[in-house]
């Protein structure tokens, strides 16, 4: 079956079926699940900002008691939307109403007021305060700032198994860690609503099964929760009803009981679901990364010494992609941070193509030829204030055609800021706009792109398709397969076990500092690895046949989409709803990417 597009005017697409069985989408946005009065009704919500209109015309209803999934590519308008809800951004047309009651909120005081609780894809977080501090920070008045608060915050914790350290200062936790203290806040908070930007994309499976039975659970209690993803599978296993936002405006709802994860990326993106898998070997038998023995001991909030990596050793053959697997804080950011040279080694020793990079500095590693794409795009891939073209400079200072001898050469960084954008597909007004102007998938284009340029022997991709939509993951994928083939070596770090076990040649795993498993891709499926993981199993690992045979089968379902992620002419890079000035569908909004 298709999804095709008529020839209505671009912000009010109406989406045409061909297919002799009926498809689950309608146009009313009154998804039948829940009851009877809406927890959240907006209705023709329209935000613009200069050069970009972010929303055109939005209707959504979100009934009561269920698990809503809103989906869109990046740039699509979804975050826009839920900052307007959340009182973070106001509408320039529209209304809102939750519980039947008309509302306008001015700040996220006011949304938080109605029940309303936002966490965010990137955290609001200060990484100076401890966790407790954060939590209790802006709610004071709910159980004061002493032990009543703390002793709450552990009972919300443990109650929903976020493990919450309350002591700990936030800027020694890692990325899941950071999104368990945001779920908590908002619990905290007492809301009725939530909306949930990605929350899945950091647990392991079996993290995401209990996720899901909380969310079950909570809807069973009246809780409404509004799901971004870009997880199909997801979102079809969870959600109660789906809507889908493209280019600013809402083109369709869907029952995710009668719809396949097919049809949602044809109407999310105008193609197929892309898939990771590639099993083709390009392997050689020269060792590229070399790294024996590497022991890191860091001191924590309590003053203790422990060790974060201990006794890790692994190669990295030329042609290869190397994947680690590990839920977020056993010691992956250390792994990849004593490879740059950021963190000072106890034990141990790095080499790169048979030159010793162990006693380097950071610039001297990049120099030699390591690509880096790192897990958080906002810390330590851009400067968000700055052009386009000076992020292309960051991490290659030194490098041609950024410099010329020991002076910066703009004028030669931009024209390649120009080729990067043409030939990674970052949809922007133009190249002197800020990096904060992009959405989430072109900021992680232009990494990608930057890294790339410089044909690094090397490439550290930690989470390289985090927080993007099936398009850009596609082009992403294929740009490491083209490298991988030219013979680049790669350590590939993900929470997303199907991108893992899609694109590895080898997959190690680490648990509490140590490599305690490894596996090869084509014999293990993803609940193995989430087992292992956790700690569960070591050794070498190795699935079930049937259970491998009908794990790839799923990851492979529906996707006959060409590698390079191309899309039909109605998602070009002009997708976003005409205004007075020129358009790109690049931004949700000029402060924040997607």
């Amino acid at each position: 079956m298709a999804l095709q597009r008529n020839d209505a005017p671009p912000d009010h697409q109406e989406i045409a079926i061909t297919a002799s069985d009926p498809v689950p989408l309608r146009k009313d946005g009154n998804p039948s699940a829940g009851t009877a009065t809406p927890a959240v009704e907006l209705r023709g919500i329209t935000k613009r900002f200069p050069g970009v209109v972010a929303n055109h015309d939005i209707n959504l209803t979100v009934r009561s008691g269920t698990v809503h999934a809103l989906m869109g590519e990046n740039g699509a308008g979804k975050s826009t939307l839920m900052k307007i809800l959340y009182g973070m951004q106001k509408p320039d047309e529209g209304t809102i109403a939750i519980n039947g009651e008309q509302c306008e909120f001015n700040t996220p005081g006011d949304a938080i007021s109605r029940g309303i609780g936002m966490v965010h894809q990137h955290f609001m977080l200060a990484d100076y305060l401890t966790v407790w501090e954060n939590v209790v920070l802006g709610g004071e008045s709910l159980y004061g700032i002493g032990a009543r608060a703390k002793a709450k915050i552990k009972e919300i914790s443990d109650q929903y198994g976020l493990g919450v350290r309350p002591d700990a200062l936030v800027e020694d936790l890692g990325v899941a860690d950071r999104q368990r203290v945001e779920i908590l806040k908002v619990l905290y908070r007492g809301a009725k609503i939530l909306i949930l930007d990605e929350p899945t994309a950091v647990l392991v499976p079996q993290e995401v099964d209990a996720l899901f039975d909380n969310l079950r659970e909570l809807k069973a209690e009246g809780v409404t929760v509004i799901f971004i993803s870009h997880k199909l599978h997801e979102v079809l296993s969870v959600a109660d009803a789906i809507s889908v936002i493209r280019r600013g405006t809402t083109v369709g709802d869907a029952d995710p009981k009668a719809v396949t994860a097919r049809q949602l990326a044809e109407l999310m993106v105008g193609a197929e679901l892309p898939s990771p898998e590639s099993r083709e070997s390009t392997v050689t038998g020269e060792v590229m990364l070399d790294v024996e023995g590497l022991r890191i001991a860091k001191t924590d909030a309590e003053g203790i010494d422990r060790v974060v990596l201990d006794d890790i050793s692994l190669r990295i053959h030329k042609g290869e992609i190397l994947g680690i697997a590990g839920v977020e804080g056993n010691g992956q950011a250390e792994l990849v941070e004593a490879i740059m040279g950021m963190l000072p080694l106890n034990a141990g020793a790095v080499a790169l193509d048979g030159k010793d990079l162990s006693g380097t500095l950071t610039r001297a590693r990049r120099e030699a030829g390591i690509g880096y794409i790192p897990e958080d795009r906002h810390r330590h891939g851009l400067l968000l204030e700055a052009p386009l073209w000076e992020n292309r400079i960051l991490g290659h200072v030194t490098e041609k055609p950024n410099s010329n001898g020991i002076l910066l050469d703009p004028t030669a960084a931009r024209a390649d800021t120009q080729r990067i954008v043409e030939q990674y597909d970052v949809r922007t007004p133009g190249i002197e706009v800020t990096a904060a102007s992009l959405s989430g998938g072109n900021q992680q284009k232009l990494i990608v792109g930057r890294e790339m340029s410089h044909e690094p022997k090397l490439l550290i991709a930690a989470h390289p398709t985090r927080g993007v939509d099936v398009g850009a993951q596609a082009q992403i994928w294929e740009h490491i397969r083209v490298a991988q083939r030219a013979g680049l070596a790669v350590l590939l770090i993900s929470a997303d076990l199907d991108e893992l076990i899609g694109l590895s040649d080898t997959i190690r795993v680490i648990y509490r500092g140590r490599l305690v498993a490894d596996a090869d891709p084509a014999t293990v499926t993803a609940e193995d690895l989430g087992t292992a993981m956790t700690g569960a199993a070591s050794g070498h690992l190795e699935s079930e046949p049937e259970a491998v045979e009908e794990f790839h089968e799923i990851l492979v379902e529906g996707t006959e989409a060409e590698g390079d992620g191309d899309r039909s002419s109605d998602a070009g890079p002009s997708d976003a709803v005409p205004s007075d000035d020129r358009t790109s569908d690049t931004a949700d909004d000029p402060k924040a990417g997607e």
